[in-house]
């Protein structure tokens, strides 16, 4: 089963694919999709989608993972922006038949290194721990997308 974990960013959106065979897990390939159009959300959004898109076309997930919003009371707008762009990325997902699974960044973290609260240094280090990668995943959106994908991997068998 391969499973793309994403991490959505209006500028940087990491994205993250993992194969488990047997019982086996390995990384198949992680990077960026970058919202290049500054000023202009709705060109950004496409750019997103597209990118996502194209992921999904040339990698064939059979899951998608993604990080639920999170919103901080002292920055509603951040939240509505992030939700535009998980919702270009759903769509993609959407129209490829692939089923979408969401989990808070709290979940994510306490599954991978024992604390909700984890920092993203910490998240990198797990990572590199669990794929047994030579290096910490750089930049930290695609850490985290891999942990979004390693937390479904996880969990995928549980109910919720």
């Amino acid at each position: 089963m391969r499973i793309l974990g994403i991490d959505p960013g209006l500028n940087i959106t990491g994205y993250g694919v993992l194969e488990a065979d047997g019982g086996r897990l390995c990384l198949c390939e992680a990077g960026v999709v970058r919202g290049r159009s500054r000023g202009s959300l709705t060109k950004r959004l496409v750019e997103i989608h597209d990118g996502v898109a194209e992921v999904i076309d040339a990698l064939k997930p059979e899951a998608m993972a993604i990080e639920d919003l999170y919103s901080h009371y002292q920055r509603p707008r951040t939240a509505i922006l992030m939700g535009h762009a998980r919702g270009v990325i759903c769509l993609a997902a959407a129209k490829a038949g692939i089923p979408v699974a969401h989990y808070s960044a709290t979940q994510i973290k306490r599954i991978l290194t024992g604390s909700g609260r984890a920092s993203k240094g910490q998240v990198q280090l797990a990572i590199q721990r669990e794929l047994a990668l030579s290096a910490p995943p750089d930049p930290p959106d695609v850490a985290d997308a891999l942990a979004v994908a390693l937390c479904h991997y996880y969990l995928k068998d549980k109910p919720r």
